[in-house]
């Protein structure tokens, strides 16, 4: 199930939306649509979508959501080997459906967390297997985690990667919304971004959450919406 939640601040409107639906903050996931900084005529306030853990699989969370970050102390990188049964079969399931699309591949465990596994895919076709705009190991890691609520884990969020690109693409995202912060400021207008998908849509959102001329919320409909920056001046 989805619903909507308004706040203050972001932390304000995921407080509330945990007591309201007796939820800890683990059992859902937040999409962040608007946000309003304070000004004299306006209060600020944060609006955000979550996304409850029983529809998680077959929704966008299940694609894309389940990379916020996590402290670094959280995270376990140990034996890239699989440790149970249910690493076994989810590193074999992997490599089949990669191995079947035609391409050679070596799949391995890179940390483990609790509710989260980063599996790691090694191939001189890497391109082929992010595709554009990741768009390939997207549909990748939905199978992943598709199949690991089949063999009855739910809970546990697969993180499927490549020759790095979920950090590369963060970081190329961080700098695009910097970037068009500052273009919206030069041409007092605004800009609407090419479609992304839940987790990027947050990354700019979250990252231009502090400047205090600029505004960001999230048009469209279905999976990849798009991000409007808009400059709204220091009133």
């Amino acid at each position: 199930m989805t619903y909507e939640y308004e706040g203050k601040t972001e932390k304000e409107a995921i407080e509330m939306a945990a007591n309201e639906l007796g939820l800890e903050r683990d059992q859902f996931d937040v999409e962040i649509l608007e946000t309003q900084k304070n000004s004299i005529f306006k209060k600020g306030y944060v609006k955000i979508k979550v996304h409850t853990l029983d529809d998680s699989r077959t929704s966008s969370r299940a694609a894309h959501e389940e990379e916020e970050p996590v402290e670094k102390h959280s995270r376990i990188y140990a034996d890239p080997l699989p440790q149970d049964e249910f690493e076994q079969k989810l590193i074999e399931f992997v490599t089949s459906i990669v191995e079947k699309m035609g391409y050679d591949v070596k799949v391995s465990v890179t940390y483990r967390e609790k509710q989260k596994i980063g599996i790691k895919m090694e191939s001189s076709h890497s391109s082929i297997l992010i595709g554009r705009k990741g768009k390939n190991l997207d549909a990748l890691q939905l199978l992943a985690n598709i199949y690991a609520g089949r063999l009855g884990h739910e809970e546990i969020r697969v993180i499927l990667d490549t020759e790095n690109y979920r950090i590369r693409r963060e970081e190329t995202l961080v700098r695009l919304a910097y970037t068009t912060a500052d273009k919206v400021r030069s041409s007092r207008n605004s800009i609407l971004l090419e479609p992304m998908n839940p987790f990027e849509r947050r990354l700019i959102h979250t990252t231009l959450n502090d400047i205090p001329d600029v505004e960001t919320k999230s048009e469209g409909e279905g999976l990849y919406k798009q991000v409007r920056v808009i400059y709204k001046g220091i009133r």
